[in-house]
């Protein structure tokens, strides 16, 4: 049985009074929508009860495609029912045309978006009375687009009802009755030109680095009568974007600072002051707490970002639809200082080793760093270097810290103005002879040099790439080793300076990848560990390794 517009009025009721815990943005919606059902009048507005029944009424055909629930029918929750009665149930009286052009929907992930946007494309292809009505939805990427698709595909193949209206192909989703199609978009703008969208769904909105595709398809929907551009988000990390720019304005039109009665927003968020620790305050970022968002996983990701820097703005944006800073501060430094001792020389040459090697620039620090597995244990060694003459370029207490720690034999000077990578490279021989050395991890940045001449001698160099895809699990791991005390190192003031400047930089799949914020900020050897981690958690031992590398020359990875 589909949600009643009375449950829809009963949720504004609940919200106002507080028996719903809402974030200041959500009440002010219910206001505004409170307000408008009062006054809206006095504009020309009408609420058109049956027409918001009516697309309430359309989820009675859908059926879930996911989980636990697939193949039953949906069945709206009072939120998402407010969402859907606002946008299809207020009009313009003179007209009988909608009010909303424009919908902004922000909220945490698992609350059911794409369920809902799914639902609305459906509606919009062939059963909103609009004649030859074309539908998109578009992402940053055609495979991002096609999930709303895919979700609406499988929700029309599911349903009996909607499987006999509408012509369901791999691409597409066709009603022939009225002309309608329904497809996903690429991300490119320059091929938008000359749709005619009667409905356009765009899908994770903070993640646009430009806001081309939005603005093709607000200037194509002009061309209906009754359109709408429906915005579907989490919070994200650039404020400089579309999706931070279309926030800001809904959030102006919720405080009436700014009046466009065509554009309808929610916010899912937790209000300023709220503790993100305190799961009463969790609701408000996720309506849907208990339904599709299980309290559990939240606790356990809530857990996980007050013991992790890293995973505190992923839980933060993405769990509580924050907003927070693009760089994260990855490491602990109490958890790092905390890290036991390596143990001595005669033990380390026992253990499998991997070197990593990060030369940066010849002007500034290099890091050789040798990193030992012991079963669950790892163990480094690090050596830094750095030009002589670079200390008299450095002003103020970073010069003075790099005379310090070179005094103290915590970092090698080399003459003149540049790094002598002869220098590093008999350092590595030297290694090579006193460690069980398993590969040499070289960042090919500047290092070609360097490992061909030890490839000339058998020794067993492997070029790793500064890329997610060989960075991001390493450095997950190191974090993780820190934390659980599994991680051994020196107390070496260069590499805990270059640990506390670590920052990380999280992309939407989670992946998370070595950063400075400024370049005075090095991190060279952290780089080098996870360079030679990247290896070592491999560890796959061959035979006669010199032999095979030296036949075989470089791995490029």
């Amino acid at each position: 049985m589909s949600l009643s517009v009375a449950a829809v009025h009963q949720y504004a009721d609940d919200v106002l009074s507080g028996e719903i815990v809402a974030c200041r943005y959500v009440i002010l919606a219910c206001q505004r929508f409170k307000d408008d059902l009062e006054h809206g009048h006095k504009r020309g507005l009408w609420f058109d009860e049956r027409a918001a029944q009516y697309a309430l009424d359309f989820y009675d055909l859908t059926r879930h495609v996911k989980g636990e629930l697939a193949g039953q029918p949906i069945e709206l929750e009072a939120w998402q029912g407010f969402i859907i009665a606002n946008i299809y149930g207020w009009k313009w009286k003179e007209t009988g045309l909608r009010r909303f052009r424009t919908a902004y929907n922000e909220v945490a992930r698992k609350n059911a978006k794409s369920t809902l946007s799914s639902g609305i494309g459906l509606f919009m292809t062939g059963f909103d009375g609009e004649g030859g009505p074309e539908v998109y939805s578009a992402a940053t990427s055609k495979d991002q687009a096609k999930i709303v698709f895919g979700d609406a595909r499988r929700m029309a193949l599911g349903s009996p009802a909607l499987k006999k209206r509408l012509e369901i192909l791999k691409h597409d989703i066709e009603d022939e009755h009225v002309g309608g199609r329904f497809r996903a978009l690429a991300s490119d703008a320059d091929n938008l030109d000359g749709l005619n969208p009667h409905c356009a769904i765009v899908d994770e909105l903070h993640a646009h680095k430009t806001r081309e595709v939005w603005d093709v398809l607000e200037t194509a929907v002009g061309a209906r009568t009754q359109p709408l551009l429906w915005a579907i988000t989490t919070a994200g990390f650039n404020r400089e974007g579309i999706c931070y720019e279309i926030r800001g304005y809904v959030i102006k039109i919720l405080e009436g600072s700014i009046e466009d009665d065509s554009t309808f927003g929610m916010i899912y968020t937790l209000d300023e002051g709220d503790d993100w620790r305190d799961p009463d305050v969790w609701i408000k970022a996720n309506p849907n707490l208990g339904v599709s968002v299980k309290p559990d996983d939240i606790a356990r990701l809530a857990k996980k970002a007050e013991a992790t820097p890293t995973a505190l703005n992923n839980f933060l944006t993405k769990r509580l639809n924050i907003w927070c800073n693009a760089a994260s501060a990855w490491l602990n430094m109490d958890d790092w200082q905390q890290c036991p001792d390596i143990p001595d020389d005669e033990y380390l040459s026992t253990l499998p080793c991997w070197i990593g090697v990060d030369l940066a620039q010849k002007l500034d620090l290099a890091a050789s760093i040798k990193v030992f597995l012991d079963d669950d244990q790892v163990y480094v060694k690090p050596r830094f270097y750095l030009p002589e003459n670079a200390i008299g370029r450095k002003q103020g207490s970073l010069g003075n810290l790099y005379r310090t720690w070179a005094d103290a034999g915590h970092l090698t000077l080399t003459e003149g103005d540049s790094i002598d990578y002869d220098v590093i490279e008999d350092d590595i021989r030297a290694d090579l002879e006193a460690y069980d050395v398993q590969e040499v991890c070289f960042d090919p940045w500047g290092a070609i040099q360097i490992s061909q001449n030890l490839l000339k001698d058998g020794a067993p160099v492997v070029h790793v790439g500064m890329t997610v895809k060989n960075l991001s699990e390493p450095m997950k791991e190191l974090e993780s080793l820190i934390i659980k005390r599994r991680f051994h190192h020196p107390r070496n003031p260069v590499l805990d300076w270059n640990a506390s400047n670590v920052v990380a930089k999280v992309d939407a799949n989670d992946n998370i990848f070595p950063r400075k914020e400024t370049a005075d900020n090095k991190i060279d050897g952290v780089v080098a560990v996870i360079l030679a981690l990247s290896r070592a958690l491999l560890h796959e031992p061959e035979p006669s390794a010199a032999r095979v590398y030296a036949t075989r020359g470089i791995r490029t990875l």
